[in-house]
């Protein structure tokens, strides 16, 4: 996972693989991945982590960027300018600004 997150514009502060753990950054966001927390591995996850960047349109492009298959901005009916994808332990990732920027593409 630490590769899919440097993808999206996080840098590792602090990592012990031999834990499988590590601790991230972007901007002023802290991340902490670790395996340990994964108790029923294969089962999907039920939960969300919303990131709040600063400029979602830059944050959605750099990703792409950087290799990541990223769905589409849209803009949502609660005024959010997002979109949406998973990490590859199965975290659900929002990722969006209150912005209203308009898009072409589809809304999530």
């Amino acid at each position: 996972s630490v590769a899919f997150y440097e993808k999206l514009g996080f840098v590792v502060e602090n990592r012990n693989d031999q834990w499988g753990w590590a601790m991230l950054r972007c901007g002023s966001c802290q991340l902490m991945l670790d395996q340990s927390i994964n108790v029923h591995a294969g089962i999907p996850r039920q939960s969300v982590l919303y990131l709040y960047p600063e400029d979602v349109v830059d944050f959605h492009h750099r990703a792409r960027a950087n290799g990541l298959t990223v769905p589409g901005l849209g803009v949502t009916f609660y005024g959010m300018t997002e979109f949406r994808l998973e990490d590859p332990d199965g975290n659900r990732l929002w990722i969006g600004e209150e912005r209203g920027v308009t898009t072409t593409e589809s809304t999530p």
